[in-house]
């Protein structure tokens, strides 16, 4: 018997139209999908920000949230355009989606994420 779960495949069905508003690659929404897999809980704030358009930070590391974060990498993207530079991911989808896959990372390794969040300007959090 195969079970499938509906939330999940409009979870994915969200992704991809929130990855392509986004100009996210292929690369980039399958790792983030596999985030997903593997954290139910971080699947399941990402199903409440599809319902509600905003964090509701059940998701914590190292006393860091997704708001938290998501409000680090809008005042990175705001240094960028500060020094001319022009990035793609400078929209809200695209800042959601970041915000999610540096909360997974940072998940798995928690030391690495808080030295760069504490300690300088963030330019390497996504890499």
């Amino acid at each position: 018997m195969i079970i499938l779960d509906a939330r999940r495949i409009k979870a994915y069905e969200c992704l991809e139209e929130l990855g392509k508003i986004a100009g996210k690659e292929e690369e980039y929404l399958e790792e983030l999908w596999g985030e997903f897999l593997m954290n139910d809980d971080l699947m399941g704030a990402f199903m409440y920000y599809l319902d509600h358009h905003t964090f509701n930070d059940t998701v914590q590391c190292e006393g860091y949230g997704l708001t938290d974060l998501y409000f680090y990498n809008m005042r990175l993207v705001e240094l960028r355009q500060d020094i001319g530079k022009n990035y793609a991911d400078c929209n809200k989808e695209g800042l959601a989606l970041d915000t999610f896959l540096l909360m997974a990372r940072m998940l798995r390794d928690p030391g690495k994420y808080v030295r760069l969040l504490e300690g300088g300007t963030g330019n390497d959090l996504m890499s």
